[in-house]
């Protein structure tokens, strides 16, 4: 840890290639891979050491950024387009809204905001027998899926897809929103639907399409069955239902069983490796105290460890991870969601006394 924070402010950032000078502009101030996500490892360090140094570092990076004045009046005019036309998952739409808007709770100028984005959720849903579900139009996939699904596709992940909406919906339940329930039950009966057979080695694949055959997933945060576990567990909670939960432990003990080796987590990121799985399974295991989880959390924290090289990006970590060509690749990223940033974060979580609220932006945690 560090490492990271003594290498970090010298670190490249990354910027995919073909991103325009505005879009540039944006990512070094952003959450997932700029300044804000930096900010977030610094002040957590600050609360650890009490070292002021960090927290002069988090304020300084917060400044670079541009500052966040306005959000809930910005965010309500958003919010108030219907019907909403744009993306709704958590990285590029709705459901990531809802996060931030989630976060201005209990300012009365906030509380608004949340129930807004409940609402252009329930407008852009699909209802049918077996519940809620949300499609991903053709045009809004990168390259590769539009290749493999044409038509479209229900994607079924965290970042992009219905765990994502579960998620948020259950966090918005467990805030006090009366008027998210029903939505929720139809969400999650939906996704509940889309469960694998026993003995198919995962219990949900990356997206749902009727014409194509399910695929075995990744273990990770963003697609596959640690994500969608905790997605049913903060829902479970939220609204007291047992059966989600029997269902959301059953999900999550099976991910803490996959072997490492078919797991596909390459390298020490939040989004889609180690660290994403050690917070995960460490999170579960202090909700249920379910020792297999515990064990989980450490093994991934140890393959976390594994993927440090000294000398290479900022404190021994890299990515790997696609540019907008989609072709994948190690690079140096110093950012929250993929770099190094969120593995010191993942890795502060293991040993501080510090409760980590900093994974409620990816939905690990709810309040």
């Amino acid at each position: 840890m560090q490492a990271i924070a003594n290498e970090l402010p010298q670190a490249p950032g990354w910027i995919p290639d073909g991103v325009s000078e505005r879009g540039a502009t944006a990512l070094r101030a952003s959450l997932a891979s700029g300044s804000a996500g930096q900010a977030l490892f610094s002040a957590y360090l600050a609360f650890d050491s009490e070292d002021e140094a960090h927290a002069d570092r988090a304020i300084a990076l917060l400044d670079d950024g541009g500052g966040s004045s306005g959000v809930d009046e910005a965010l309500l005019s958003l919010l108030s387009r219907s019907p909403w036309t744009g993306e709704y998952d958590l990285i590029n739409g709705l459901t990531g809204l809802g996060i931030c808007a989630l976060e201005g709770l209990p300012r009365p100028t906030a509380r608004a905001c949340p129930e807004q984005v409940v609402e252009r959720l329930a407008e852009r849903a699909e209802e049918s027998a077996e519940g809620a579900a949300w499609f991903s139009r053709p045009e809004t996939l990168p390259g590769y899926q539009r290749e493999a699904y044409p038509s479209g596709l229900y994607n079924l992940g965290m970042s992009h897809g219905a765990a994502g909406v579960v998620a948020l919906l259950g966090a918005a339940c467990r805030a006090g929103l009366a008027t998210t329930g029903p939505l929720l039950e139809k969400a999650v009966s939906w996704l509940l639907a889309r469960r694998q057979a026993e003995g198919s080695g995962f219990c949900f694949t990356h997206f749902h399409s009727p014409l194509g055959r399910a695929r075995p997933s990744r273990l990770a945060w963003c697609y596959g069955d640690a994500g969608t576990a905790t997605a049913l567990w903060i829902a479970a909670r939220a609204s007291g239902d047992p059966g989600w939960e029997r269902v959301a432990l059953d999900v999550a003990l099976s991910a803490a069983a996959r072997p490492p080796e078919a797991a596909r987590a390459v390298d020490a990121g939040l989004c889609h490796g180690a660290a994403g799985l050690a917070q995960i399974f460490g999170r579960l295991f202090q909700a249920t105290g379910e020792e297999r989880l515990g064990a989980a959390a450490r093994l991934w924290l140890g393959r976390a460890l594994e993927h440090r090289t000294p000398g290479q990006g900022a404190g021994g970590f890299r990515s790997w991870s696609a540019g907008l060509s989609n072709v994948e690749d190690w690079r140096d990223d110093r950012g929250f969601l993929e770099g190094s940033a969120g593995v010191g974060l993942a890795l502060l979580a293991a040993v501080s006394p510090v409760e980590p609220e900093w994974d409620r932006a990816l939905l690990i945690s709810a309040r």
